[in-house]
């Protein structure tokens, strides 16, 4: 089968497409026949290497995270799924890839695809939903009434982050280019800031939450504009020693990430408010209530591009320039 792959970490990955041996399965896992993959800014950042004492990958690794396909095969274990259902699944943090034309996909991890999505708009879904879900929700336990703030609005997060703060009831407010602003309004933002035009920090405050998904001192700005007790929850860093803790990784890991959120920590200790670092995890029931959400349209998928397969570099390129209104999709298998 074809896969898009990457050799080694660095400057020079060496990401191209490589002919693998079809899969095969373990008793809890599914063939599934790639149709689309939905790609995240993280599918760029692990070639560099940034996360290699903690995604542990064998090299030549297929590249992408997340699919929605058909099953062709089943392994004695499997209970809910049968070849020919259509599912959609996020494989991130698993130490395999999904841009290839069949991925092996645990059943823990899938859900059905929502029938009123086609395999475009599903894989789209996975890893920025549960990434909002298991922020909001988990992390920040976000209630009704509150105030969420979601920088980069328009983004490939923040376009599904906005939508499920509304579904669990809180007033969200967000920044924006000005071309975007009818767009994050459209999702369900409360307070829209033109980055262009404004500073965010000097126009918002008493948030409850904020999402760090933008890196440099942006979160650090984020920070001035919650209340006492308020929680910021990082996408993109520093890595903290709870982040060590709970990956069970060596004592010099959690020293060296303790050393690297310590300043942000401690900005936040001033202001009575909390830091933490979040790292998607999958879980196929959490993406079986998005897809709930999604067969009733209180969410929707936003998609700024479609890519063929034998395109899927220039779809990687596309979306490490930062400009992608939604997210960027990788189709295997035309419709």
């Amino acid at each position: 089968m074809k896969a898009l792959t990457f050799k080694r970490y660095g400057k020079s990955p060496e990401i191209g497409f490589t002919d693998l041996p079809r899969p095969t399965l373990q008793p809890d896992e599914m063939l599934v026949e790639v149709h689309a993959v939905g790609l995240n800014p993280i599918d760029n950042m692990i070639t560099t290497g940034m996360f290699k004492p903690v995604l542990k990958f064998q090299l030549p690794a297929t590249m992408g995270s997340d699919l929605a396909g058909v099953v062709k095969e089943v392994g004695s274990r499997v209970k809910r799924f049968k070849p020919g259902d259509a599912v959609f699944a996020s494989l991130f943090d698993l130490g395999t890839g999904s841009l290839a034309e069949y991925a092996v996909v645990p059943e823990r991890v899938a859900a059905f695809k929502p029938a009123n999505l086609d395999f475009v708009q599903a894989a789209s879904v996975p890893m920025v939903a549960l990434t909002s879900w298991q922020a909001m929700k988990e992390r920040a336990g976000v209630r009704p009434g509150q105030k969420v703030f979601i920088p980069a609005g328009s983004g490939g997060i923040g376009t599904m982050a906005i939508q499920l703060a509304k579904h669990f009831g809180a007033k969200v407010g967000t920044t924006t280019s000005t071309a975007n602003v009818e767009l994050v309004r459209g999702l369900g933002a409360d307070e829209v800031i033109d980055y262009k035009k404004q500073a965010f920090e000097k126009q918002l405050s008493g948030y409850d939450m904020a999402l760090g998904t933008l890196k440099g001192d942006e979160i650090e700005k984020s920070i001035g504009i919650l209340r006492a007790g308020g929680k910021i929850v990082s996408l993109v860093g520093p890595l903290d020693a709870a982040f060590a803790t709970a990956r069970r990784l060596n004592f010099i890991l959690k020293f060296v990430f303790g050393l690297m959120s310590r300043k942000i920590r401690q900005l936040a200790a001033k202001q009575n408010v909390s830091f933490s670092f979040l790292f998607v995890r999958p879980d196929g029931g959490q993406l079986s209530e998005i897809g709930e959400l999604l067969q009733a349209g209180q969410v929707r998928p936003v998609i700024d591009q479609v890519f063929p397969f034998q395109k899927a570099c220039e779809a990687l390129e596309y979306l490490a320039q930062g400009r992608a209104k939604g997210k960027v999709v990788v189709q295997i298998k035309p419709d």
